[in-house]
């Protein structure tokens, strides 16, 4: 009985090590547990920012894993972020698929951050729509957001001659999106488990990791995948 009670608190131990170690690994981003539920979809992009810091998008792009990079733009009416300019020339340089995203906030009209997002992201040939970032808190009143939503994403979709896609969290999605804005893309974030809409509302991109390393990167990156292969995002995307 003793030994196999000492048995038992042995292999406990061993467990809890490894429990302890892959913890350690997974908030480092060494190891990522949605990386297993991401590994079906192919096609793969990040997303940065002023975060990210500088950039070697030389290395980024040479492993040709990365078939597309969403950039941050801008940010309510009047904030642009410090390193869009040079993001968005070097990964275009390097012949990776660029888009823009504007980080929505609710201090300003839907329309003078659309103002602000045109005067700063080129209206360029073959890049990815633009993407309205939608992490805002939950306590606004619902019809206001939605107003505001609808005359940003209008004035976008008649400039770049592109619907914006929109990114969410399941709370923003819960509270703003779901059962409106039916003809937009959605891309989800879920860094826990494979992504599940209201309603089955298929999603377009999914932020499955938000510690990822990439050479060429010093900090932190986000990784996505696309809702389908590499036919159907040449087929959707592609010029």
């Amino acid at each position: 009985m003793k030994m196999k009670l000492k048995r038992w608190q042995t292999i406990s131990a061993g467990l809890l090590v490894l429990a302890v170690i892959a913890g350690v690994l997974e908030f480092k981003g060494i190891i990522w547990h949605n990386s297993l539920f991401a590994a079906k979809y192919k096609v793969r992009g990040i997303d940065v920012s002023h975060y990210q810091g500088k950039i070697n998008w030389q290395k980024v792009a040479s492993r040709g894993k990365w078939r597309f990079a969403y950039i941050k733009a801008t940010e309510g009416k009047d904030m642009t972020d410090a390193y869009f300019s040079s993001n968005w020339e070097q990964a275009r340089n390097e012949g990776m698929l660029i888009g823009a995203y504007h980080f929505f906030t609710t201090q300003s009209t839907g329309a003078e951050q659309a103002a602000h997002f045109i005067e700063v992201v080129p209206n360029a040939a073959s890049t990815l729509p633009p993407v309205i970032d939608i992490e805002i808190s939950l306590d606004k009143e619902v019809r206001h957001i939605q107003q505001e939503l609808t005359a940003l994403a209008g004035q976008l979709e008649q400039h770049y001659k592109q619907r914006p896609i929109l990114y969410v969290t399941y709370d923003t999605f819960n509270t703003y999106i779901a059962g409106s804005f039916e003809d937009y893309e959605i891309w989800i974030r879920d860094i826990v488990r494979h992504p599940g809409l209201r309603n089955d509302r298929p999603w377009i991109f999914w932020q499955y990791n938000n510690r990822g390393h990439i050479s060429g990167i010093d900090a932190y990156v986000d990784f996505n995948v696309f809702n389908g292969d590499e036919a159907e995002f040449n087929a959707r995307f592609k010029s």
